[in-house]
């Protein structure tokens, strides 16, 4: 891929219920981070946009190694050029 691609993931994060408003602050804290959902059993559903795979890397790294998380689960990940994304669908 070349320079102008964009990078989504999607995670799902898991703490302890104690520590889910926390974790979830600092996630949506970080670039391009949004937490979707929470739920009171200590999971949060994470989606993330990068320009390049080694950012997307680290970001979930980064995730991953917040104080509290236990563990965070790719569950979905797409890469494509800006223009491909960015391109408009007939409607079906």
């Amino acid at each position: 891929m070349g320079l102008d691609e964009l990078h989504i993931a999607s995670l799902v994060v898991h703490t302890s219920p104690s520590r889910v408003e926390r974790i979830a602050a600092q996630i949506v804290a970080m670039p391009d981070a949004v937490v979707h959902a929470t739920s009171e059993r200590g999971k949060l559903v994470v989606t993330l946009e990068a320009s390049s795979a080694p950012a997307m890397s680290l970001r979930v790294s980064d995730i991953q190694h917040i104080d509290g998380v236990m563990s965070a689960a790719l569950v979905y990940q797409c890469a494509d050029s800006l223009d491909a994304m960015n391109e408009e669908l007939p409607d079906a």
